[in-house]
């Protein structure tokens, strides 16, 4: 399978998409717009099936398994939205799903994820990693890997996010949160495509800037369990798929504060009415926190997830930190 990605590969899974995944809504605030002298664009992926973007390259990555792959079943290592996008997706195409989740994994997204109809293998970070254990069971089991986001289906899948964005207002200036980098290589993809000169920018925690180091030097750096509330963005490193396209169509890579992701998210939850995820908000928080300025733009901001443990966010926000 080549690794190479490119628009027409993000045009087929839009086609593939039509009708199954959330064409998500496009929303604006004349508070946002003020406050950064510039028109925001926000897509909001918190409103995508199963809560976020990763639905559109789980579906894209199963529809195009051969019968005999999706007869055995499928199986993935996440710990929370990838693993509910992929056993969304095996139901809807009766595709057998199998996901190996860490036994510290929030248990609201257990429940989801088995709901979904998914067999749930627990592991001790401690004691494996999920990489080794899903590569035995698959093997063991005759089944495919799908992995969360280093995969040429799954990149074009999340593409679709950015494409819809698009063709639906012009920009001159994207903002993606980044993890493992499918979603900001996708959507990087499908806006050179079509707007060369719009500037992409990527937006990590700054606890986890493994992607930016890797960007600024052209090395691939890895980090291990960082401690940032965006556990989206915990992946350890680009991959072997996603860092060269990072590389070959992201104009900049830039990082936030942990306080800065929590005032993003009071700030979205409190003007926009929206819930949305930390890791949801780190481009948001890029451009509300000032990391990057754009003046009389037109700013496409990517919120990528909605998926919060409500307990959790409501300590957050009494924290201080959302003033």
């Amino acid at each position: 399978m080549p690794n190479n990605v490119t628009i027409t590969d993000v045009q087929a899974a839009a086609q593939r998409l039509a009708g199954v995944a959330h064409r998500t809504p496009v929303l604006t605030s004349r508070t946002v717009n003020q406050r950064t002298d510039s028109q925001v664009f926000f897509k909001c992926e918190n409103f995508q099936r199963t809560g976020s973007f990763k639905f559109r390259g789980a579906y894209n990555a199963l529809a195009q398994l051969s019968d005999a792959q999706k007869q055995k079943g499928v199986l993935t290592y996440s710990s929370g939205n990838h693993a509910q996008a992929i056993a969304l997706a095996g139901q809807l195409l009766n595709i057998p799903t199998t996901i190996v989740m860490p036994d510290d994994a929030p248990a609201v997204k257990q429940a989801a994820t088995r709901g979904y109809g998914a067999e749930v293998i627990l592991y001790n970070r401690q004691d494996s990693t999920r990489e080794e254990l899903a590569q035995s069971l698959a093997i063991e089991r005759g089944l495919s890997i799908i992995p969360p986001y280093d995969h040429p289906h799954i990149v074009a899948g999340q593409g679709t996010a950015a494409y819809e964005l698009i063709e639906e207002v012009g920009v001159d200036l994207l903002l993606v949160c980044c993890g493992g980098g499918g979603l900001l290589s996708g959507s990087a993809i499908a806006t050179k495509s079509i707007l060369p000169n719009c500037r992409v920018i990527g937006v990590e925690p700054e606890r986890a800037d493994d992607a930016t180091r890797s960007f600024h030097t052209k090395t691939l750096h890895t980090v291990t369990n960082p401690d940032t509330i965006a556990d989206g963005a915990r992946t350890p490193c680009l991959g072997k798929v996603t860092f060269p396209l990072v590389l070959n169509y992201v104009d900049d890579m830039v990082t936030v504060s942990e306080e800065a992701i929590v005032r993003t998210m009071f700030f979205l939850w409190e003007r926009l009415k929206i819930v949305v995820e930390p890791t949801g908000v780190l481009a948001a928080a890029a451009l509300l926190e000032g990391v990057v300025k754009a003046p009389q733009a037109r700013i496409g901001v990517i919120i990528s997830g909605g998926n919060v443990d409500l307990k959790q966010a409501g300590k957050l926000f009494s924290s201080g930190d959302s003033k």
